[in-house]
């Protein structure tokens, strides 16, 4: 018997939330806003219109890939950030809302005028292409250590028509020989390898590599911070993502390494998120 867009939604949410989804109202409406090509307003304003059969069947087999734990952003094939609808895939990491932080951090600190701008771990583009979309007098670049990272990066640049950006494939800083730049920005893994929370929800998903880093997660972050001032401009801006415990810590590492003006901003949770220093040289 035929289903409604109303009762569809209503089953699907509560199917998802006996199945410990943190949003199952929103999942499921992502879903079958997916299946349907619609946006979110035709759910509610033709809530009483019947799926077809083949838009039944394909809606429970996203719901399916769902209740089996698999990110929404893996199912449909992308997520929206800042202002751009990027492409992901299980090679990268998704993108999360409170990485457009940084991102408002670094247009805050980017001086007038051109500039050069290095996204370390770049992933899907989701930070470079954001400030290259915002700012077309600068130029981005972005590295990854991933080929099909920078792969995926690329087809974003193309897909939102962002001509002042490039995706190289890097690891950290080796491939950048003898490059300067106006400030370095990076969101590199940052999790303690032990943590527990990476058997859990959505992260089980995605690539532990970009994930975790040795030495209690901090590895990356030392590493970026301890080479960021041969490649930074004098009084050039380095901006990290990091974890909501690690502040105090990051910004030590960030002192350490001669960087000044050194503050930790919190997320839109008030959680620690973006430790940013000043080169001083």
């Amino acid at each position: 018997m035929p289903i409604s867009i109303e009762n569809a939604l209503r089953d699907a949410a509560l199917l998802l939330s006996e199945n410990q989804s943190p949003s199952p109202k929103i999942d499921a409406s992502v879903l079958l806003c997916h299946v349907l090509d619609k946006p979110s307003s035709y759910l509610y304003t033709w809530s009483d219109n019947l799926l077809s059969e083949e838009e039944e069947r394909g809606f429970n087999a996203l719901l399916a890939r769902r209740v089996n734990g698999e990110p929404v952003a893996y199912i449909i094939g992308y997520r929206d950030f800042w202002s751009l609808r990027l492409n992901v895939e299980p090679s990268t990491l998704i993108p999360r809302p409170d990485t457009e932080r940084l991102v408002e951090l670094a247009l805050e600190r980017l001086p007038v005028g051109e500039g050069r701008v290095l996204d370390l771990g770049t992933g899907t583009g989701a930070i470079a292409l954001s400030l290259a979309s915002e700012r077309q007098d600068i130029r981005v670049v972005g590295v990854d250590l991933r080929p099909e990272a920078v792969a995926l990066a690329a087809r974003n640049q193309q897909c939102n028509a962002i001509t002042n950006a490039e995706f190289l494939q890097s690891s950290w800083f080796d491939n950048l020989a003898g490059q300067t730049f106006t400030m370095i920005v990076s969101n590199p893994p940052y999790i303690d390898p032990e943590d527990p929370h990476l058997s859990q929800g959505d992260v089980r998903f995605e690539p532990k590599t970009a994930l975790i880093a040795d030495e209690h997660g901090l590895a990356d972050i030392r590493h970026i911070c301890q080479q960021s001032p041969q490649h930074l401009a004098t009084g050039g801006w380095l901006l990290i993502e990091h974890g909501y415990d690690q502040g105090d810590v990051v910004r030590t590492i960030f002192s350490d390494a001669g960087f000044c003006n050194v503050e930790t901003v919190q997320d839109y949770a008030g959680q620690d998120r973006v430790t940013l220093g000043r080169c001083s040289r």
